[in-house]
């Protein structure tokens, strides 16, 4: 939609006439024939002034004056609703480029250094805890009618296990099985988990042998 400065500065153009011709016709000064054109109306000194140098030119190029001056009532009023809103309404909010720099290379900071503590976390977790153990067979306080018998139990990973001081194989699933020599009476087992930073774990089982003559 055209608006009226730049309705009044094609009048001009068309009449070959210069802003400072038309300031000394119409007695106004040159920077307000330029605000007008631009239609910046804030920088005339007040709406009545403005009013009357919007008239003044109006007149002196030769448009419909009452057409002009509605044109001028409804943008001017357009400008002093936008001038009493919010800056916040009539800005859009930006934020500085230092600081969004900054934000990121906070962030960044912070997900290296989580990513470095998770790494160092499961890398040496086994120096922090016990490694894992636990024995399906035998069962505390068992009676069992063989001399040989199997201690079946899994546990971690690289984890070293002993059955009474004899070491049993564990598998790439943390299982292990191991056949031991048991004598008639009451025995105990002693099965220990020992992992690469020295941490133990030890579960010990009670059977009575029973073994039928």
């Amino acid at each position: 939609m055209i608006r009226l400065g730049q309705r009044l500065k094609e009048e001009r153009l068309f009449k070959n006439l210069t802003i400072d011709e038309v300031a000394k016709a119409t007695k106004i000064r040159s920077q307000f024939i330029t605000a007008i054109e631009q239609s910046n109306y804030k920088k005339l000194p007040s709406k009545a002034y403005a009013q009357g140098f919007v008239k003044n030119y109006v007149s002196f190029l030769g448009l419909p004056l009452k057409e002009s001056m509605a044109m001028f009532r409804r943008e001017f009023d357009e400008r002093e609703y936008v001038d009493v809103l919010p800056e916040s309404f009539t800005k859009q909010k930006t934020i500085p480029l230092h600081r969004i720099n900054w934000y990121r290379t906070v962030i960044g900071t912070v997900v290296i250094l989580l990513g470095l503590i998770c790494f160092l976390f499961f890398q040496y977790r086994a120096a922090l805890f016990d490694p894992s153990l636990s024995l399906t067979v035998p069962n505390e306080n068992a009676t069992v009618t063989k001399e040989t018998i199997q201690v079946i139990g899994t546990t971690n990973t690289n984890v070293t296990i002993s059955v009474n001081n004899d070491a049993a194989y564990v598998d790439s699933n943390g299982h292990f099985i191991k056949n031991i020599t048991v004598f008639p009476g009451k025995n105990v087992i002693t099965v220990v988990a020992t992992n690469k930073f020295g941490r133990k774990k030890t579960i010990e089982r009670h059977l009575i042998v029973n073994v039928s003559q």
